[in-house]
């Protein structure tokens, strides 16, 4: 038995933006849809609390795809040479159970987490929003200037972090690559003042972005906090929102940018008005006005990685990539 292991570079090369962004698209519809099985990610931290393990499984129906991330978080690496997200995609025969391969983790949750935000973007946000602010400046940043150009065409961008050689930095770099005209900014609220795209790719753990400052007609998406203790967005910019979310059961009991203000009393759990697959498949409106805020609470769920792992794999198996490498023998059961 062979399993085929695939590594950052791989990952990256078989999965561009463009088609993550319309496997997402059908990986969300397919939960909504109810073909899915997604429990409730587990979570295993450190003493300390200076990082911990998550362990992410699940099952969707279309592509068949059963697997698991197992991903380490370490929030002081942002700004390091290391990720803030390292771990595994595994993927598993859904006939017998065999293993498929083993996949960078990192390249994976960096790609579809953007990807999905696109998704938002393209379902929620006005047709010619444009003017872009980023909040935040390390590997999601980077991601969601892609994607966000891959769904709407960008005729400004600012960038804020907590540092502001980083954005300085970031707008450096991002600009060159991309030819875009990327500027720093000192303050988050010059960021965000007049913008009609907004993302916070944070790891903050108290508010980043004010309701005080969105323009009316802003769509945000909001995929830095991931933790019921966390928050990026302080509860005004919630309610102002019309707010949709991955999965509602995940969001009430994980996303800290919903649950802080609904145990201050000012939001309910129906201030959710639907996940972003029930617009995808026509159940649920979305934008209703131009003038409205939205607002994209992600997550990032298991169905997003095994989606995202099965194209890899497929996309490998066309082009020879990966590592083949020997895992076990098959055995008949009465020799196990």
């Amino acid at each position: 038995m062979n399993v085929l292991i695939l590594s950052r570079s791989d990952v990256e090369r078989l999965l561009p933006m463009a088609e993550c962004v319309e496997v997402m698209a059908a990986a969300l519809a397919t939960t909504s849809r109810g073909d899915a099985v997604l429990p409730l990610r587990q979570m295993v931290w450190m003493p300390d609390r200076t990082g911990m393990i998550g362990v992410m499984p699940g099952y969707l129906g279309d592509p068949k795809s059963l697997g698991l991330k197992i991903v380490s978080i370490f929030a002081a690496n942002h700004g390091t040479a290391y990720d803030s997200h390292q771990g595994a995609v595994m993927l598993f025969d859904t006939a017998h159970g065999t293993p498929l391969a083993v996949m960078d983790a990192s390249s994976i949750t960096a790609i579809r987490t953007a990807a999905v935000s696109a998704v938002a973007t393209r379902a929620l946000a006005n047709d010619d929003a444009g003017d872009l602010a980023i909040l935040g400046s390390g590997v999601q940043a980077s991601n969601h200037l892609d994607a966000m150009s891959s769904v709407r065409t960008l005729r400004r961008v600012r960038v804020w972090s907590r540092d502001p050689a980083h954005a300085r930095h970031f707008a450096t770099r991002e600009s060159r690559r991309t030819a875009l005209a990327i500027e720093p900014v000192g303050e988050a609220r010059a960021a965000v003042e007049g913008a009609d795209l907004v993302c916070t790719t944070t790891a903050a753990r108290e508010p980043v972005l004010r309701g005080e400052w969105l323009a009316p007609g802003a769509h945000i998406n909001a995929v830095g906090a991931c933790f019921a203790s966390a928050r990026e967005l302080d509860t005004e910019a919630v309610r102002r929102s019309r707010l949709y979310v991955d999965r509602r059961e995940s969001a009430l009991h994980e996303a800290g940018d919903l649950l802080i203000p609904m145990r201050e009393g000012a939001l309910a759990d129906s201030h959710i008005v639907a996940e972003l697959g029930e617009v995808l498949l026509g159940r649920a409106a979305g934008r209703g006005k131009r003038d409205e805020i939205t607002l994209f609470k992600s997550l990032g769920i298991a169905i997003e990685d095994l989606a995202a792992a099965h194209h890899v794999l497929a996309r490998a198996r066309q082009t020879g990539a990966g590592v083949s490498a020997p895992l076990g023998d098959l055995k008949p059961d009465s020799e196990i």
